[in-house]
């Protein structure tokens, strides 16, 4: 079990899953109109899926800088997903 958090596997399967789940949720929009429509999903799936990326990083102890660009990314998916969001 360590050697998946280690190796950053799990991070990968947990991605992997992040995918399974955005293409369930279009499809089911798809076929029935019903749930959170794509393009509202893309800034909460990105902002989500960079954090897990950052996480990666840090379990493979890549350096700080790219650990750190990661996290800004989510920073700027997160608060885009936010922008388009806010009702006046």
């Amino acid at each position: 079990m360590a050697e998946l958090f280690a190796s950053g596997r799990l991070i990968d399967l947990i991605l992997g899953l992040v995918v399974i789940e955005a293409i369930a949720l279009t499809v089911l929009h798809r076929l029935t109109g019903k749930g959170v429509a794509p393009r509202d999903l893309v800034g909460l799936l990105l902002a989500g899926a960079f954090l897990l990326v950052a996480v990666r990083f840090a379990l493979t102890g890549a350096d700080w800088v790219w650990i750190g660009a990661w996290l800004a990314l989510a920073l700027i998916a997160h608060l885009a997903d936010l922008a388009l969001r806010w009702r006046p």
